[in-house]
């Protein structure tokens, strides 16, 4: 059973950092890719960043040069450090991992963690 955990989420202000951390329960190089999602309260879930296996990333232009995505295999953990918040960034943040399973392209999706940015 493929499980993601994130974590790290929570209350900041407006220019503030955080860092979100999404926790796989295997090894991430199994994954063909793992990226972060957002969805913000009355909108679709939209993507955010990705990471593939081999470390090329791709992000949202509403987010570049404020995110990084990042991946540490050894922690099999995929991060997202956010810098120069805004207010429109407030939303509950997803880790999806994609994975070849039986010959199938298959999404796994973590829990969510809430990222409010606010003075």
């Amino acid at each position: 059973q493929v499980q993601l955990v994130e974590s790290g989420g929570g209350l900041v202000q407006p220019g503030g950092s955080v860092r979100l951390s999404c926790a796989a329960s295997g090894s991430i190089f199994s994954f063909n890719f793992m990226g972060w999602y957002r969805q913000a309260p009355g909108k679709q879930r939209e993507l955010v960043a990705t990471i593939t296996s081999s470390g090329i990333t791709n992000y949202a232009d509403s987010v570049k040069g404020r995110f990084t995505i990042s991946r540490d295999n050894a922690k099999n953990t995929v991060y997202l450090q956010m810098n120069s918040l805004k207010s429109e960034d407030t939303a509950v943040y997803y880790c999806k991992g994609v994975k070849m399973t039986s010959g199938y392209l298959i999404d796994y999706w973590g829990q969510g963690t809430q990222v409010t940015v606010s003075s």
